[in-house]
């Protein structure tokens, strides 16, 4: 496998530096040819400065050299190479001068959002769900973004999809038999672990992950309906647990005051009868009308 590039600061000066330097040298050179056409015109310049070879040759080398002025804004890099080969990344903002040789690209150090398509993956179970990402991604190696990729935004958007897929697909929608690894209940972990995993990804194109989340899951249509009447059915079931729960201490409660306060003898018989009626009462969803039968001897 070829080696990956790495970052290093290209060789520049301020610009502020060079521009007067530039200046100066252009006004020498351009001077005795401006004398020469004003003396054709008539005109005797102050100063007068004899041509030379030397002043014709250096017009155009110095407009040559003016190439290497360049303004970079904040949050963008400037990429340069030198005949093919990367000499460097200028991440300073402000006016510049480098080689004139240099070839430049510029490149957005700032954050970028990414909204992948929502796709259809089978979550640990088999079960088919659709789920979306919104990821949070900027460049942080601009020599690996620039030479490492072919194009650097298609590559983070299909590594995307990709991990969210592995992300997906390697755990349940509602969580396991314990309600642990669940994709819909620990949104958080879910966010911190496809975070993770994109940036295994993306790590050769030089890109940074700041976040990532899911911002759409849900059952496949196909399989909604049969899903929302398996969720309906665990509540009722988990509820009327809870119901049931409540009833059996409320009944014990009930019996064992009655008995350690003397207001009645129960037997074995009336025992049966009053835990039929109470539980009757307390789980019933309509109104009862129970008749007890306590205090026979």
């Amino acid at each position: 496998m070829q080696q990956m590039s790495d970052e290093r600061a290209a060789t520049s000066i301020s610009g502020w530096l060079a521009l007067p330097v530039w200046f100066v040298l252009l006004v020498w050179a351009a001077w005795p040819i401006v004398g020469l056409l004003a003396w054709n015109l008539g005109v005797n310049l102050p100063f007068p400065q004899r041509l030379s070879v030397l002043h014709i040759l250096a017009v155009p080398f110095l407009i040559f050299l003016a190439k290497g002025f360049g303004i970079l804004q904040p949050n963008i890099a400037a990429v340069f190479t030198f005949f093919g080969r990367y000499a460097g990344t200028r991440r300073d903002d402000g006016f510049y001068w480098v080689n004139p040789f240099y070839a430049r690209q510029k490149i957005s150090l700032r954050a970028n959002n990414l909204n992948t398509p929502t796709l259809k993956v089978n979550d640990r179970a088999g079960n088919p769900v659709e789920v979306a990402a919104v990821v949070v991604w900027r460049v942080a190696d601009t020599a690996r973004a620039s030479f490492d990729v072919e194009d650097y935004n298609t590559y983070i958007v299909i590594q995307s999809e990709s991990a969210v897929r592995a992300v997906v697909s390697a755990r349940w929608y509602d969580g396991d038999e314990h309600g642990r690894n669940s994709l819909r209940g620990d949104m958080d972990t879910v966010a911190e672990l496809l975070a993770t995993t994109i940036q295994e990804h993306v790590a050769l194109a030089g890109l940074e992950i700041v976040e990532a989340r899911i911002s759409h899951l849900a059952y496949a249509p196909e399989i909604a309906s049969a899903m929302l009447r398996r969720q309906q059915a665990e509540a009722v079931v988990a509820a009327r647990k809870h119901i049931v729960d409540g009833a059996v201490s409320m009944v014990r409660l009930g019996i064992d005051q009655l008995e350690a306060e003397g207001v009645v003898k129960l037997s074995d018989a009336d025992r049966i009868r009053l835990v039929t009626n109470l539980m009757t009462v307390l789980v019933s969803d309509s109104e009862t009308q129970p008749v007890l039968s306590v205090g026979r001897e």
